[in-house]
């Protein structure tokens, strides 16, 4: 699956430095609402963070591409019991380091229309939920990514939701897990 994903960024790298009309270079930053679909963790949404930069490349009129790098932080409760006894409920912070390859569809004047691929590694892959120690969370997350920005001359607002398509499980016993996010930002380009 990575080097589907690599392969997939390198020849999207290679036909937007060729083909590119005009490039933008920015920073941005947002709340994430996170939440983890799987056995004993808790259902709704956790407040979370990123922030990172981006890169708008306009390739055919209104189509282009929109790659960034992000640092996202997915919030998360689980809860552990035993029959008779109450759950004890552990608070989880997720680190990843977000690429997402977005496809740009700039549909109105100040309209946006992103989708595509997001791979996230994650950073503190030290995290364990398992009192043997064992490392709880898969080191990648593969995810789905739609979105709406509006820009405002230099500034974006943007609104996503990303869903997970791989489990990021690494217990063989704990089922699938899933993460789910909903994401509001600013952005504001640079160059």
């Amino acid at each position: 699956m990575k080097k589907l994903f690599l392969s997939t960024v390198a020849i999207i790298a290679i036909a937007v430095s060729v083909n590119a009309q005009s490039i933008a270079l920015g920073v941005k930053a947002g709340a994430i609402g996170t939440k983890i679909d799987g056995q004993s963790f808790e259902s709704g949404y956790k407040l979370s963070y990123q922030a990172g930069a981006f890169a708008e490349l306009d390739l055919l009129g209104k189509i282009g591409v929109q790659p960034e790098l992000l640092f996202s932080q997915t919030s998360s409760s689980y809860s552990v019991g035993l029959p008779g006894v109450p759950a004890v409920s552990t608070d989880v912070k997720l680190n990843y380091l977000s690429i997402p390859i977005l496809l740009r569809y700039n549909f109105a004047k100040l309209f946006t229309l992103n989708l595509g691929p997001q791979y996230g590694i994650l950073l503190n892959n030290n995290s364990d939920l398992q009192s043997n120690g064992q490392n709880a969370f898969k080191s990648g997350n593969v995810s789905g990514v739609v979105g709406l920005q509006v820009h405002f001359s230099s500034l974006r607002a943007y609104g996503r939701y990303v869903v997970g398509l791989s489990d990021i499980s690494n217990v063989s016993s704990a089922g699938n897990w899933k993460s789910q996010q909903l994401e509001l930002g600013v952005g504001i380009k640079l160059l």
